[in-house]
């Protein structure tokens, strides 16, 4: 029970990891994140009951009240596992190596000399409805003016258009685009 105890909390460990390394380069909300730490919570004790309980034979799944546990085959078994968690606590230490000395060194772009910028979808404040596609048309204006200066690293159309409508905090947009600097406004008549 202990064995799988242990493989359980390396191998949650090691899918959070990676869930989390890839949830931050996809528009995923945050409460996706919650959910898996929580399916890996509520997993722990679920799989440490059936660990308990059952037992992996060559003859198949069975009580462990069944199982003569003098007998080789039981401390096989045991040997197998033992040798799957030695497998997942090495993926886990090269995956933190990795993490930890190796892409720490890669700078972000928005660490990078080059200055950048985000043109956020205009708000339409006027009370006619029809006017959407002039405020949009000017966002988009705006960013295929500042796309041509060479020196300035400018955000695409469909990055910034995703946060339209959306109720969002600037720095959070910022960080998620890899920009300095964030363009948002209005279009009233």
């Amino acid at each position: 029970m202990v064995r799988v105890g242990i493989a359980y909390l390396v191998t949650a460990w090691l899918v959070l990891q990676v869930a989390d390394l890839v949830l931050d380069n996809v528009p995923a909300p945050e409460w996706v994140m919650q959910v898996f730490l929580l399916a890996a919570a509520v997993g722990l004790p679920i799989a440490l009951l059936i660990a308990w309980s059952f037992e992996i034979t060559p003859d198949g799944v069975k009580l462990d009240s069944e199982i003569d546990h003098a007998k080789p085959s039981s401390q096989n078994a045991g040997r197998k596992l033992d040798f799957a968690i030695i497998g997942i606590l090495s993926v886990a230490v090269v995956f933190f190596a990795l993490d930890k000395f190796l892409l720490k060194n890669i700078p972000d772009s928005a660490q990078t000399d080059q200055p950048s910028i985000a043109v956020l979808p205009f708000v339409n404040l006027s009370s006619d409805p029809e006017r959407e596609y002039f405020s949009d048309g000017l966002s988009e204006e705006l960013l295929n003016l500042l796309a041509k200066i060479p020196t300035l690293k400018v955000t695409s159309r469909s990055s910034s258009f995703f946060y339209k409508g959306k109720d969002i905090k600037i720095a959070e947009v910022g960080r998620e685009l890899g920009v300095e600097h964030i363009l948002e406004g209005s279009v009233r008549r």
